[in-house]
């Protein structure tokens, strides 16, 4: 009797997928940083702070408003804070390019990239935001909770490998 062929662990495509990511993500949260003031700060062509009171008086509370329009901005859209936080961005993804990528890190890109393109208007309404929501979802799952390493022990789980083709192939 043959022995059975070992299964695929894809350690090598979610390293690949991890890095690129990480890459992506570094450019749009740089390219982010220099124009985020000029966009949508306080003194910007589309100015947070007007935006959430707009959406908070259509919904009838900020509770409700972030139910619709989940931010992390709802707690704070100050000019400060929206620089800070496109910088956190770009540092973090520097930290998943060169190599230290955990389930915690990817969340925290996913959950700032997110709250940008929900509060960037007009700025944020193209495709490319989206599909690098969906990747960097599902990016959450590929790799441990919170082991950095290159090359984690266990392979990625076999449904996201799945969803991850469904994803590439739309």
């Amino acid at each position: 009797m043959a022995p059975e062929a070992p299964r695929p662990s894809y350690w090598l495509t979610r390293f690949l997928i991890l890095r690129l990511l990480g890459l992506v993500y570094f450019v749009a949260f740089l390219s982010l940083a220099q124009q985020v003031l000029p966009l949508i700060g306080t003194d910007g062509l589309l100015p947070v702070g007007l935006f959430l009171e707009r959406v908070q008086t259509h919904f009838g509370s900020r509770l409700a408003g972030f139910l619709q329009i989940p931010s992390l901005f709802w707690l704070d859209a100050s000019d400060r804070v929206l620089v800070a936080a496109a910088w956190a961005g770009t540092a973090l993804s520097l930290v998943v390019l060169l190599g230290f990528a955990n389930a915690l890190v990817l969340a925290v890109l996913w959950a700032l990239y997110l709250s940008f393109v929900h509060i960037g208007q007009d700025w944020y309404g193209y495709g490319w935001e989206i599909q690098l929501l969906e990747t960097g979802f599902l990016a959450v799952f590929l790799c441990p909770l919170l082991d950095g390493r290159p090359f984690p022990r266990h392979p990625p789980p076999t449904p996201v490998v799945w969803c991850l083709r469904w994803l590439v192939f739309r």
